[in-house]
């Protein structure tokens, strides 16, 4: 488990759009169709991953909590399933139906092309934008990894929410996640 940091996509940056596959209807779907009416989170993870899976219950509970607010939750992954056949697209699907579907989609990008727009470095990475689809939050959900002792809260994660619904500013100070690293094909 080799932690990589997030290499934080600069504030104001308009999301890169893509057309993935969505593993849990089959269906390619966009950005443009997927954005939500106050913002959109865009989540690079994968099946495997133990800081992902560190923090499952709090992803959940916030697209649970935040969905309803008009806020789009897109999960990603874009790890090499060649080398990694834990990540291919039948186990993203049983992966989603076994959390309760929470997510908006589950895409697969293939060609990592997506990743690489959004300068994703690590599983979980997460970007959250306004409704004009501009960066505002990118970081970590909070403190806590599996290898340390603080609490799991989403708290960094959620303030960031909370505030883009109260049409209020986001602290600019944001710290990188820290997750498995992309597993990027050779």
């Amino acid at each position: 488990m080799a932690a990589t940091e997030s290499n934080m996509m600069p504030l104001g940056t308009i999301a890169p759009d893509f057309d993935l596959p969505d593993t849990m209807t089959g269906a390619n779907k966009s950005l443009q169709n997927l954005k939500g009416d106050k913002g959109t989170l865009v989540m690079f993870i994968c099946n495997h991953c133990p800081y992902v899976m560190h923090v499952k219950q709090q992803l959940i509970d916030i697209a649970r909590h935040y969905a309803p607010k008009g806020i789009s939750f897109i999960a990603i992954s874009a790890n090499d399933i060649v080398n990694y056949p834990q990540d291919a697209p039948d186990k993203m699907q049983a992966l989603m139906k076994q959390w309760g579907n929470p997510f908006d989609a589950y895409l697969y990008d293939e060609t990592q092309q997506v990743a690489k727009a959004y300068q994703a470095a690590c599983t979980p990475d997460f970007y959250l934008f306004d409704a004009n689809l501009a960066c505002v939050y990118r970081g970590r959900l909070d403190g806590s990894t599996p290898k340390n002792d603080v609490p799991l809260t989403g708290a960094e994660l959620r303030a960031a929410l909370e505030n883009l619904l109260l049409d209020q500013p986001i602290n600019p100070t944001q710290k990188p996640s820290i997750g498995c690293n992309i597993k990027w094909k050779q």
